[in-house]
């Protein structure tokens, strides 16, 4: 027994918890279940696979409860409990929340356009690719080494590709299907050399002995583990749509299915941050003064690109609103940015980090309900321009009274109370890490913010231009709307709750 506890096999085997690995495991059981399903399920039946694949995402967030009871760590190696690939702590089922929330919404907002489709979306590859997109991104803030970080970061792109492109015949879907798919797997690549270069230098791929070898890498290694970091921020950068890593996504988003543009600007960014929250803080600490400054760089000019492009959006531009939707997406990309950069300043770069998981929270709740009244919109006209919008308070009252606290909360003003606290948060991080510069290229930017929002809020209480067009809201869609409404008021009643919640006892 003690040569076989000795043996390179021995040294090899790995724990493992199931109960930690629940939610991700179960989103994928799900994802084969509903693939397999829809071989033998007849094209009438078709609609049960949406709603197998909500209950499947709603039991996954579910099996969060078990794990509030403390830390759990899985996939460790032998000897070495601490060191695990897999860590089920409180930052990760924040995380997973979000992102398991987040693909619910997207869920409902599915079954109504699939229903919508006509046949024109195959249902099974559809669910099943969202399904599969999820699992990885659900695995990734749990990941604790490299090689499970870029597994799980491709695990949620690759799925992600196919859906953007899943409407056969339709050119601007498989423009923006191949445009995502070009420049992520460049970016892809880029993240794998510098991962490659980490390794080298420090012999490992887990992310917290990584953060206690670089500071001892050899003089000669010190440029090659520069370059590795460096290198393996891209990819996360890439997700979070940082500019110039940016270009894909008001197209993709115009292409794919209104849902995914959805999922995309939540879940997406939610794979991004959760990324770079890893590979700084936690296994770059001792590089600070190298991302620190290139974040807080990539946050300035990702939210002054990302404003000047919403600006931009004409009220009679075809999917104007979708348009728009995504240039903001890239401008609240930059405020998310702003506490990593400002924790590569601080001597508690941890405790920074919750304050841009909180306004992830917060962005994820009332973002996914601005995109499910575009999608109600776009049920009426197809080519969801803004000014499609004007009247829509005649015509659907209480939808119109949402999407304009929807739009507050993403502009920081009354009544939309949370989308403000969050904007302070993240103000005193930058102001309290000395980034007075960025704080107020922040101010700036957030002042610019509030035209385009208040201009499209306007829109919803004008005179509409005719009779009212009112038309029957589907269940899904009702459901999608009264989750995002109730939770954004909730929180707005009670913000100081999320940033304990996001940010207490993370790590």
């Amino acid at each position: 027994m003690s040569v076989l506890a000795q043996s390179p096999v021995a040294s090899a085997v790995q724990s493992v918890d199931w109960l930690a690995v629940a939610p991700p495991a179960l989103t994928a059981v799900t994802a084969l279940a509903v693939l397999v399903a829809d071989l033998f399920v007849p094209r009438a039946r078709k609609p049960l696979l949406g709603w197998v694949s909500v209950a499947g995402l709603a039991a996954s967030a579910l099996l969060l409860l078990p794990l509030l009871d403390g830390d759990r760590g899985t996939f460790c190696r032998h000897r070495q409990p601490g060191v695990c690939s897999y860590t089920a702590d409180h930052f990760t089922l924040v995380v997973q929340l979000l992102v398991l929330g987040g693909a619910l919404l997207a869920a409902l907002l599915s079954v109504t356009a699939l229903r919508d489709a006509r046949g024109g979306l195959p249902e099974g590859e559809y669910w099943f690719l969202l399904l599969s997109a999820t699992a990885g991104a659900a695995l990734l803030p749990a990941a604790r080494d490299l090689a499970t970080l870029i597994v799980a970061l491709e695990v949620a792109s690759l799925p992600a590709f196919a859906l953007v492109g899943l409407r056969h015949g339709d050119r601007r879907s498989s423009d923006a299907a191949l445009k995502f798919f070009l420049s992520s797997v460049t970016a892809t690549a880029v993240s794998l050399l510098g991962v490659s270069f980490v390794y080298a230098t420090t012999g490992t791929l887990y992310l917290t002995q990584v953060a206690d070898r670089l500071p001892h890498v050899a003089g000669q290694f010190h440029t090659l583990a520069q370059t590795g970091v460096v290198l393996t921020l891209v990819g996360f950068a890439f997700k979070l749509a940082a500019v110039p890593f940016h270009f894909w996504v008001p197209d993709t988003y115009v292409g794919a299915p209104l849902p995914i543009a959805a999922y995309l600007s939540v879940v997406g960014k939610a794979v991004g941050f959760t990324g770079l929250i890893l590979v700084t803080v936690v296994a770059f600490p001792s590089y600070a003064d190298v991302w620190g400054p290139a974040l807080a760089a990539l946050a300035a000019l990702t939210m002054t690109v990302g404003n000047a492009g919403a600006l931009r959006q004409s009220a009679t531009r075809a999917y104007g609103a979708v348009r728009l939707l995504a240039w903001s997406s890239v401008g609240q990309a930059g405020y998310l940015l702003v506490p990593l950069a400002a924790a590569g300043y601080t001597d508690d770069p941890r405790g920074t980090v919750g304050s841009t998981v909180a306004y992830a929270l917060m962005y994820a709740a009332v973002n996914l309900g601005a995109f499910a009244v575009a999608a109600l919109v776009g049920r009426a006209w197809p080519r969801n321009r803004l000014a499609d919008y004007r009247g829509l308070y005649a015509a659907h009252p209480v939808c119109a009274l949402l999407l304009a606290f929807f739009l507050l909360c993403l502009a920081g003003l009354p009544p939309g109370v949370i989308g403000l606290f969050a904007k302070v948060t993240v103000f005193s991080a930058a102001v309290g890490a000395g980034l007075g510069w960025l704080a107020v290229v922040m101010a700036v930017n957030v002042v610019v913010a509030l035209y385009y929002y208040l201009r499209w809020t306007a829109l919803l209480f004008r005179a509409p231009e005719g009779e009212p067009v009112r038309h029957r809201v589907p269940a899904p869609l009702t459901a999608a709307l009264a989750l995002t409404g109730v939770l954004g008021v909730a929180l707005s009643g009670a913000p100081q709750l999320v940033l304990r919640f996001a940010g207490g006892g993370l790590f």
